[in-house]
């Protein structure tokens, strides 16, 4: 039987032992590849969609840059999207 009322206890002494270590992992705001992802300033001028040969087909590839939200100062995130499309080969 004591078993049975201390159980709960512990179970919630865990519980708040937990949560109360929890850290929050700070954003970084960099990027080393800013061909894919910007910060700040206005949207970048996405390229016209070109054609890879992948040997028995063709790719159509658009890229375009979007808006993903703003860094806590305010700046806009730019993320690169590619979109990839089969198309036949000329």
């Amino acid at each position: 039987m004591p078993l049975r009322r201390c159980l709960p206890v512990l179970l919630v002494a865990a519980l708040a032992a937990g949560c109360a270590s929890n850290t929050t992992i700070a954003p970084r705001y960099t990027t080393e590849n800013p061909d894919v992802l910007r910060i700040g300033g206005e949207r970048p001028a996405s390229p016209d969609p070109r054609v890879e040969n992948a040997g028995s087909f063709c790719l159509e590839v658009t890229e375009r840059w979007s808006e993903h939200g703003r860094t806590p100062d305010g700046q806009m995130l730019w993320a690169k999207d590619t979109l990839r499309k089969v198309v036949p080969c000329s």
